[in-house]
């Protein structure tokens, strides 16, 4: 057990030497060429994204009220989790402009 333990700590040790690399390493460039073309594609395909949400919440609030009448006890974080999912989807059709931005400026500094 104890040399299966020194292997995995020195891999472990070369994986965070090679990871403080990664500030040098042309690796940014390659993900942000890959968030644009990922965002020229999911912007075709936004509306039916949307839509697609929409009809998944309807199906979730229909199951759950399916669930009430055949005296199934509803969960709790089921019920959050639908709330809240509801509420990002109806501020992503309102205001996606500003969710972007907001996005854009809270994550800004973690690509430095």
């Amino acid at each position: 057990m104890k040399q299966q333990s020194g292997i995995s700590a020195s891999l472990g040790a070369m994986v965070s030497s090679l990871a403080t690399m990664g500030c040098c390493l042309p690796l940014g460039f390659a993900a942000a060429l890959g968030t644009a073309g990922a965002s020229t594609i999911f912007e075709t395909l936004r509306p039916w994204l949307l839509g697609t949400s929409v009809v998944l919440l309807v199906v979730g609030f229909w199951q759950q009220r399916r669930a009430q009448q055949c005296a199934v006890k509803r969960s709790y974080v089921s019920a959050v989790l639908l709330w809240s999912a509801l509420a990002l989807v109806v501020g992503m059709i309102l205001f996606p402009q500003e969710i972007a931005g907001f996005l854009a400026n809270r994550f800004a500094g973690s690509a430095k």
